[in-house]
C-alpha cells in the first residue's frame, strides 16, 4: 500500500497519487487536494494514529490553518467515503487513524481474480470472499462479493443458473441485512431480475434508481444489455455513451458494445468496434466471442472460427464457448466437425453444466430441429441466463417462423 507505487488501493477505493484524486470503482469522488493529501497521510500509516501537526504539514505545508480546518477536512473525507467513513477514527490528544479491516485484503483479491470471468477465476474469487466473511462476519462487502460471484457464475454459464440464483439471493439478503440496500447491491439485484427472471421493467427501475444514488460504469453496461435485448437501441446507445464517459476502460464495455451492434444486425460496425475492444481487452473471452459472432454473420467464416477457438482457449472451462464454434461449423455446412463437437459437449454434461441455449443453434444448423427445440425447452427448465436475449439473437433467427419456438419464447417472458 506504499504511495510510491503511484496508486493506493483500499476497500473499493483507489488514491491516485500522481493526479491527486480518489476514485471509487472508477468514479472520481471530487475531493479537494488538501483532503486527498490528508487521506494519503492516513494511508501511509494505516492502523496508526497521525497527529494534527503531521496532517497539517502533509496537506497544507507552511500555510497556517486551524485545527478546526483539519477536522472539517477529515469530515469531508468521511462523507466522501460514505459507508466506509467509519474506517477513520479519532482519539483525543492522539490523532486520526485509518483502520482497514483484516477482511479487506481477501476482498480486494477476490475482485481482482474475478476479472478473469472464467469458472476457475470466479470460484477462486468466491473462496476469497468466503475467507473474508470468516475474518470479519460483520463486513457486508464479503457477502456482497459472495453474492456477486454466485451471480457471475450463473450469468457466465459456469454453474447451473437455478442453483446460482438461489445462492445469490441468500448471500445478498445477508449483505443487505448488514449494510442496507446500497446502490451496488441494488444494481446487482436489478441485473439478476433481468437475467434470471426476465423482469425488465423492474430491472430498469432498480438500475435507474441505483444510478441516481451512485452512478457507475457497472450500471450503464447493464442498461446496455437490458435495452439492447428489448430492441430499444437508442436508449442502449445513450447508456453506452454514459458508460464511456464514466470509465472508457471498464473491462466488459467493449463486449457490451459489440453485443449492442450485433443485436442490431450492424455486423460491420460490430466488427470494427470489436477489433478496437480487443486491442484494449485481448484476454477477455466475452468480447472475443461477440467479435467472432459478428465476423461469422458478416460472412467472414475463417476469421470467425479462428476467434471462436481463441476465445475458448482463453476460457476452456466455459463449454458454451465451444458450442459457439460448433454452431458456426454447423451453419456453414461442416457437419462432421460440428457433430463431433456436439458429442463432446454432450459428454461434458455428465460432470458439468452445459448451457442448453447454446446447444440449440448447433442442432438447428445440423437440420435436427426437433432436438433443437428440446434443447431450448431444456434451457428454459434450467433457467439459462442468456434467454433474456432471445428476441434479438441472430443465432435464433432460423427458428422464429416455427410456432413451437414462439410458444417457448412466450414462456421465457411469462414472469415479467
Amino acid at each position: 500500500m506504499s504511495p510510491s507505487e503511484g496508486q493506493i488501493a483500499f476497500g473499493p477505493f483507489c488514491l491516485d497519487v500522481a493526479d491527486c484524486r480518489v476514485l471509487r470503482n472508477g468514479t472520481d469522488l471530487k475531493l479537494r487536494p488538501q483532503a486527498v493529501r490528508v487521506l494519503k497521510a492516513l494511508l501511509q500509516r494505516v492502523g496508526q494514529p497521525v497527529e494534527y501537526e503531521e496532517l497539517l504539514k502533509e496537506a497544507w505545508g507552511p500555510t497556517f490553518v486551524s485545527r478546526h480546518t483539519v477536522a472539517t477536512t477529515v469530515s469531508e473525507i468521511r462523507k466522501a467515503l460514505d459507508e466506509y467513513g467509519s474506517w477513520i477514527g479519532y482519539r483525543p490528544r492522539v490523532g486520526y487513524s485509518l483502520n482497514v479491516p483484516r477482511s479487506d485484503e481477501p476482498i480486494r483479491t477476490g475482485w481482482h481474480v474475478s476479472e478473469r470471468r472464467t469458472r476457475e477465476g470466479l470460484e477462486k474469487a468466491l473462496a476469497s470472499f468466503q475467507r473474508a466473511a470468516l475474518d470479519d462476519p460483520a463486513d457486508h462487502r464479503a457477502y456482497e462479493g459472495i453474492s456477486r460471484m454466485f451471480l457471475m457464475l450463473g450469468m457466465y454459464g459456469a454453474r447451473p443458473p437455478r442453483e446460482m440464483y438461489a445462492e445469490f439471493l441468500e448471500a445478498q439478503s445477508h449483505a443487505i441485512a448488514l449494510s442496507g440496500l446500497t446502490p451496488e447491491l441494488r444494481a446487482d439485484r436489478a441485473h439478476a431480475l433481468h437475467l434470471f427472471e426476465r423482469k425488465w421493467e423492474e430491472a430498469e427501475t432498480e438500475l435507474l434508481q441505483a444510478d441516481k444514488e451512485r452512478p457507475s460504469a457497472t450500471i450503464y453496461v447493464r442498461l446496455i444489455l437490458l435495452y439492447a435485448a428489448r430492441g430499444r437501441f437508442e436508449q442502449a446507445l445513450q447508456a453506452l455513451e454514459r458508460a464511456y464517459a464514466t470509465d472508457r476502460f471498464w473491462p466488459t464495455l467493449p463486449a457490451n458494445e459489440v453485443f449492442l451492434w450485433f443485436s442490431r444486425r450492424d455486423y460491420d460496425f460490430a466488427i470494427a468496434r470489436g477489433k478496437e475492444g480487443l486491442d484494449l481487452q485481448p484476454y477477455l473471452h466475452l468480447g472475443r466471442s461477440y467479435y467472432a459472432q459478428a465476423l461469422e454473420f458478416s460472412g467472414r467464416i475463417d476469421e470467425a472460427l479462428a476467434e471462436y477457438r481463441l476465445a475458448y482457449t482463453l476460457a476452456p472451462d466455459l463449454p458454451w464457448l465451444a458450442a459457439l464454434e460448433a454452431g458456426c461449423l454447423a451453419r456453414t455446412g461442416k457437419h462432421a466437425d460440428a457433430t463431433r463437437m456436439w458429442e463432446q459437449l454432450e459428454c461434458r454434461r455428465a460432470n458439468e453444466y452445459v448451457d442448453a441455449y447454446y446447444m440449440t443453434p448447433i442442432l438447428e444448423g445440423l437440420g435436427r430441429r426437433e432436438e433443437a427445440l428440446r434443447e431450448l425447452e431444456r434451457a428454459l427448465e434450467e433457467n439459462s441466463s442468456v434467454l433474456y436475449m432471445i428476441d434479438v439473437d441472430p443465432k435464433m433467427d432460423p427458428l422464429r417462423s416455427d410456432r413451437r419456438f414462439e410458444r417457448l419464447r412466450h414462456a421465457v417472458f411469462a414472469n415479467r
